[in-house]
């Protein structure tokens, strides 16, 4: 009884990411996330990268400025040079003001040194008219991380998957839905990853338990109440990516 006890308490810590870094209590996406969830004792963050218009790799989800910052542009239309211009931590809170958003070259290594391994999604916008140079400029940030730093590779695009196994076979990937295919093992097979990240709201017991005979991977995304998965630890739910990390550190 005790072991059914521990394995329906919830995830294994490092089965826990820090979506955007602990974005409940720091500005998403930015170094000040990423200590957050340091702090909080989380081993795993989950970041977004995308690429600026002169082919510069930075750290943020949407494809302008606009929501998370205090200015306004598309990513097309800027440098790496006009990101020091932008505010991106005054709209979560005034402690935050003069955060930036970070290049992802200059994020790698601080998660190095924070002692976080990284979910790198790759965001594969409009503007980005080469995925070629988008996965090649991820890759190559990727090499330059500490040697204890683990990397997984996600994305809703089963082509950046491809192109990023094809650059390094070891990577392990995540195939991200909102909701479930039918067909799911066979798109999976194809990527090929062994692991799912789903919208917490489209789990259910057959999937998870199909998917645990498989040897699938399953993460729940994003979830910030612990009672909602409560039911899918035992049916073979890995882990969970998650505003606040604590929530499930406890």
């Amino acid at each position: 009884m005790m072991t059914q006890h521990l394995l329906a308490s919830g995830p294994a810590k490092n089965e826990i990411q820090a979506h955007r870094g602990a974005s409940a209590v720091a500005p998403e996406n930015t170094i000040a996330g990423f200590k957050a969830a340091a702090e909080q004792g989380a081993q795993w963050v989950e970041l977004d990268v995308a690429l600026l218009g002169d082919g510069t790799a930075v750290v943020i989800h949407d494809v302008t400025v606009d929501r998370c910052s205090s200015s306004k542009g598309h990513l097309k239309d800027m440098t790496a040079a006009d990101l020091s211009g932008i505010d991106a931590g005054s709209w979560f809170g005034e402690r935050f003001k003069g955060e930036r958003i970070p290049l992802l070259a200059d994020v790698v290594p601080e998660l190095g040194r924070l002692g976080l391994n990284i979910n790198v999604e790759i965001k594969q916008h409009p503007h980005q008219t080469s995925l070629e140079q988008l996965t090649k400029t991820v890759h190559e940030h990727l090499q330059t991380r500490a040697a204890h730093t683990q990397v997984m590779i996600s994305s809703f695009d089963p082509d950046a998957l491809r192109a990023m196994h094809a650059l390094d076979a070891n990577y392990d990937l995540a195939m991200l839905w909102s909701k479930l295919p039918e067909d799911w093992a066979d798109r999976l097979a194809t990527v090929p990853a062994q692991t799912i990240h789903l919208l917490y709201k489209s789990l259910s017991i057959g999937f998870l338990e199909d998917a645990a005979s498989r040897g699938i991977k399953v993460r729940a995304w994003t979830c910030n109440d612990p009672r909602l998965l409560t039911s899918f630890w035992l049916a073979g739910l890995t882990g969970v990516i998650t505003d606040d990390p604590s929530l499930f550190l406890k």
